[in-house]
């Protein structure tokens, strides 16, 4: 492939995806649809179980943050697995899990307790595709076309995460429709993933044993993406209950929806810059973004909360991929590993997150000062990542300064 003019940014996007294999293309396209069947579902979960199995929202909560944290952490293991058996293989695996998992969704109707076993089966078919597909569509690409490789694969992927509740919408009250919708589709992909070429393996590559999964480990890019997805996830999972009575539920949705599209847009046209942009650099852009998205929350109206919306999306535009590409800088391991360490950070930053946000949440919400809430993870926004490299840069000297005193 013929690399883009680095010095053309503006037109790296599209010559960039003309210069994609149709191996790489097939992918993005699979992660899209992934993405689109998976969130035209997650966002009914809670009234799915609820009424299905005729549980307490707690309940509910606990139910669904194990099987998001299935999700996140048993990327490891699944990029350990595709780096034995290969991506190809393990992605047909994955396809093959999610169709059985959509189909328990169908059948729970009539056995509850299916859709529960359906909701953990098709998180850990999410856990191995998600290394899987990324590590594939960069497998075999040089350095100079990584980043618009990975700025392509999560934009794909944000398309999917924004029309995804609005597909959902039109099967809401039909959710029968919907898991048998989904079933078909991910039986249609599992029968395209067989004629995906299988790759060549590089000889060269050291396959790491399972119990050392974490070796290589990039830490600083590893502990940002887990501060990241920490905060981050404040807004993603209480703008809903604070914008509630604030502003109208369709305003939310198109909102919600738009912030996946910003990601989407500006990812591929930046993918760029941010490779070339200091690490330190990005995360000042990245967290001063999330900072003015969760200040401009307090003002509590269409307005405030849209540019809100805007800002936390720039942020994070910048801020995401450039710690995965920083991540895939600064270690040896194949790209599958690196990717799978990055969703092993998303899952400990968002586990953190709900531990720590709903009982903040719940302080101010009884309090009666809800927006000062938003200033809370203002400040984090702005005092957390300072430190963090603080602590990083003290750490990474120890080892040095005891070698120069003995």
């Amino acid at each position: 492939m013929t690399p883009t003019p680095r010095d053309a940014p503006g037109t790296s996007a599209l010559s960039g995806v003309r210069s994609f294999t149709g191996t790489q293309r097939a992918l993005l396209g699979s992660g899209f649809l992934v993405n689109l069947i998976s969130f035209s579902v997650y966002p009914y979960l809670a009234v799915l179980l609820r009424d299905r199995m005729s549980l307490g929202m707690n309940e509910v909560g606990v139910v669904l943050g194990l099987a998001t944290f299935v999700q996140f952490a048993g990327g490891v293991p699944g990029a350990a697995l595709a780096e034995r058996i290969g991506f190809q293989r393990c992605l047909l695996i994955s396809m093959a899990l999610q169709t059985l998992g959509s189909l328990g969704f169908v059948v729970g109707g009539a056995w509850p307790a299916v859709t529960i076993a359906a909701l953990f089966l098709r998180s850990a078919a999410t856990a191995l595709y998600s290394p899987s597909v990324r590590g594939y569509t960069v497998h075999g690409a040089s350095l100079e076309e990584r980043p618009r490789l990975v700025a392509a694969s999560y934009a794909t992927g944000n398309v999917g995460v924004a029309l995804g509740p609005v597909v959902g919408s039109l099967f809401i009250r039909d959710p029968g429709g919907m898991f048998v919708a989904a079933t078909a589709l991910h039986l249609v992909m599992m029968i395209g993933h067989v004629f995906l070429p299988r790759e060549r393996r590089d000889d060269r590559e050291v396959v790491e044993p399972m119990r050392r999964a974490l070796r290589g480990l990039a830490v600083l890019p590893f502990a940002v993406t887990a501060l990241t997805l920490y905060l981050h996830m404040h807004f993603y999972q209480y703008l809903s209950s604070y914008a509630e009575d604030r502003v109208p539920t369709v305003f939310y949705g198109a909102a919600m929806m738009g912030y996946s599209l910003v990601l989407a847009v500006m990812q591929p046209l930046i993918a760029d810059r941010v490779e070339r942009m200091r690490y330190t650099y990005a995360m000042a852009l990245g967290f001063g973004g999330l900072a003015v998205g969760m200040i401009a929350f307090t003002g509590g109206n269409e307005v405030m909360i849209a540019v809100g919306i805007l800002a936390i999306g720039a942020g994070n535009s910048v801020l995401l991929l450039k710690n995965v590409l920083e991540a895939l800088a600064r270690t040896k391991r194949s790209p599958a590993v690196v990717f799978s360490h990055q969703r092993l950070a998303e899952g400990v930053g968002a586990f953190l997150s709900g531990l720590v946000g709903g009982g903040l949440y719940y302080q101010f919400e009884t309090a009666g000062q809800l927006p000062g809430f938003w200033l809370a993870i203002a400040a984090q926004c702005a005092l957390i990542p300072p430190v963090l490299l603080l602590v990083y840069r003290r750490f990474r000297h120890l080892p040095q300064e005891r070698a120069d005193s003995s």
